[in-house]
């Protein structure tokens, strides 16, 4: 059992890191240098410089801790397990949203997470475009700017909207489609942001393509948090993950509120 006193140390890690980290992507954004680390996927000297960061804060504090982090040598992961008994890891992607950020558009986010036993027990993301700071740790409410967030009770309706991907790369399914013409569909280009958009009620539900660990475990745990339901797309829990065998492999997330998340599954699994 976690004491309090300890989700709250980490929490305040947590906040200071992201804070810090979004601020330095703020002032690096007019001077990018990007480059390409797939065919699909880019990086910027700005994401090591955050993620670096982020590491350096949490190892003053925690520094048994492992990491598992979005950016690492020759395009790989960022890999540090934790040293002695612990289970602690920290989830992070730096800038979550490159491609945006690239382009200058201000829409992307620092996702910070921390997971033991397998699945996440805190998630801060910061958007520092807005100043927008959502939190989740332990069993306390959710919050965006120490305000309680909760998930929506809406239904599947034109006027609703639901956070899609902008790209599938091996063809767009039908279930987009039908989708489309079903309710609002938003691509954020941040799948960090289209999480904690459901877990502030904005979004009914955000349907992920792909995303890794870095990009979901804060998110999830947010949105989780919030009372929305987050699975793969056949209605599975996603946890636990083991996170010493990880090694960047893709998930198909949906989030969802109680609401829609059963008709979504029906909806994305129909042939």
């Amino acid at each position: 059992m976690i004491e309090h006193k300890d989700i709250r140390n980490l929490l305040e890690v947590a906040e200071v890191a992201a804070r810090l980290a979004g601020q330095r992507a703020m002032e690096d954004i007019n001077y990018v240098r990007t480059s390409a680390k797939s065919s699909t996927e880019l990086v910027t000297e700005a994401d090591a410089r955050c993620q670096q960061i982020i590491i350096d804060n949490i190892m003053q504090s925690f520094s048994s801790h492992g990491i598992v982090a979005e950016e690492g040598k020759d395009n790989k992961l960022f890999k540090q397990p934790p040293r002695g008994d612990n289970d602690f890891w920290w989830i992070i992607d730096p800038i979550d949203g490159t491609n945006n950020y690239s382009q200058r558009i201000l829409s992307f986010a620092v996702s910070i997470g921390v997971m033991c036993g397998g699945k996440p027990i805190l998630g801060v993301i910061f958007d520092p475009a807005t100043d927008s700071m959502f939190t989740a740790a332990g069993d306390a409410p959710p919050q965006l700017n120490n305000i309680r967030i909760a998930a929506n009770d809406n239904d599947i309706e034109y006027y609703q909207t639901i956070g899609i991907e902008s790209l599938f790369d091996k063809g767009v399914p039908g279930w987009i489609t039908k989708l489309q013409g079903m309710m609002r569909c938003r691509s954020l280009g941040t799948t960090a942001l289209h999480l904690a958009y459901v877990a502030k009620g904005s979004f009914v539900a955000g349907v992920m393509n792909n995303p890794r660990l870095w990009d979901i475990a804060a998110g999830a745990f947010l949105a989780e948090a919030a009372g929305a339901i987050v699975t793969d797309w056949q209605g599975k829990s996603l946890w636990p993950v083991d996170v010493n065998a990880y090694n960047g492999e893709p998930f198909q997330v949906l989030a969802a509120n109680k609401r829609v998340h059963g008709k979504l599954v029906e909806l994305i699994n129909q042939a």
